[in-house]
């Protein structure tokens, strides 16, 4: 039976009128992102980190959590989203526009993750925080007995008060007690955003080491450094990290290589570097004993530092899907030009990401925009501390 947590009061829900002043892409709560559909009913956060994507979403100055509708108004809309699938469509809650274990948030966090086990959904579902979680808190993430539940923590050891204001001591006291307590629930070391000459000396990466240690998996990523987030740091005197911003991520080459470096275990074959991971989606299938969801295997240079056993899980889940089913589905959601099938990838021209998610959801494969190729050892990051060449901040 589902644990209850204490009874707080809701948290108020914005008019119409407010709700129109947003701008369109925050007014809508669902948007289908790579790791899954997320729900996004709940905005505003008070904890000011400068890399947050609220930046991108004028939502930055919204510090005190609003809702755009009730718990229940917003799972029946998440499961009624044409592109839901039960049991197979992997969601994420609250991961744009607040935190979801904020005191005034968590009830509602909790509530929602209620109405979707109730419902027997068998569907991944990913709670990404950075702020505390206490042993009560536990409690209630194991009662759910149906969907996959991965809390995924947020640690980035930066100092910067600029730049990261919220202790990161926070964040790894609640990593240990999600691991210590964790039975139906996986915890997640998502590490990040790793930022050359910021949070990546030895010593971050010897303490994100030691926090590794308290998790079921750790994923590594860099930083969003969109145009609004570099706006924000020139506004604010923050030092800014690159001198060009991206659409990927940015995790130069040489961050990683420190990286793995420091994480390799050579008297271990079958899992030489641990439950690291470069991919949010092989993370959270590695804790649950799955294969990936998003076909990475597909690339299988992100797979060189994967446990044996990891692989294959996902070897073996792992197929081409049939032309003709691949060519059916993208075209109803308006694919043009060729759809092509590689032994990494769909191919498909003419699809934003949403509709190329469902179908690499759908297949298990990866699905990619020709006009966006994925250049083989960066794939799905940005072009910035690569090529051979140092990152800016470092020393070859």
């Amino acid at each position: 039976m589902t644990t209850t947590p204490r009874i707080r009061r809701p948290l108020p829900v914005l008019n119409p009128e407010q709700i129109g002043a947003l701008k369109p892409e925050l007014a809508d709560p669902i948007e289908y992102r790579k790791s899954g559909l997320s729900l996004n009913h709940i905005i505003g956060c008070p904890l000011e980190c400068g890399y947050c994507v609220r930046h991108l979403f004028d939502n930055f100055e919204l510090k005190t959590p609003r809702a755009l509708m009730s718990d229940e108004e917003a799972v029946e809309l998440l499961t009624g989203h044409p592109y839901f699938r039960p049991h197979i469509t992997p969601l994420q809650l609250f991961n744009r526009a607040t935190d979801p274990m904020l005191p005034v948030v968590k009830p509602h966090t909790f509530e929602v993750l209620r109405r979707l086990d109730d419902k027997g959904l068998r569907n991944h579902v990913l709670v990404i925080t950075r702020w505390r979680v206490t042993e009560e808190d536990c409690a209630v993430l194991n009662s759910f007995t149906n969907i996959k539940l991965t809390v995924l923590v947020t640690h980035s050891g930066i100092d910067h008060p600029g730049i990261e204001p919220v202790d990161s001591r926070i964040a790894a006291t609640s990593l240990k007690t999600l691991f210590e307590h964790a039975e139906s629930y996986r915890t997640v070391l998502y590490w990040r955003p790793i930022v050359p000459g910021l949070n990546d000396s030895d010593e971050h990466i010897a303490r994100a080491l030691e926090l590794s240690q308290h998790a079921h998996a750790t994923v590594f990523t860099g930083l969003f450094f969109r145009d609004e987030i570099a706006a924000y740091y020139r506004e604010n005197g923050l030092p800014e990290p690159y001198e060009d911003t991206a659409r990927r991520k940015i995790m130069p080459e040489l961050s990683e290589k420190r990286i793995l470096a420091a994480f390799h275990r050579p008297q271990d074959s079958a899992a030489p570097w641990g439950p690291l991971f470069r991919k949010t989606s092989c993370a959270v299938a590695h804790a649950h004993g799955e294969a990936d969801y998003n076909g990475h295997y597909g690339i299988r240079e992100l797979c060189d530092i994967c446990p044996v056993a990891q692989l294959g899980l996902c070897r073996d889940a792992w197929r081409a899907p049939e032309l003709g089913a691949v060519e059916t589905a993208a075209r109803e959601l308006g694919a043009v030009a060729a759809v092509e099938i590689t032994e990494r990838a769909i191919i498909v021209e003419g699809l934003d990401e949403p509709p190329r998610y469902f179908l690499q959801h759908g297949f298990g494969f990866q699905v990619h925009d020709r006009t966006k190729p994925h250049h083989h050892g960066r794939h799905g990051r940005a072009e910035i501390g690569w090529s051979g060449q140092a990152a800016q901040g470092e020393t070859p």
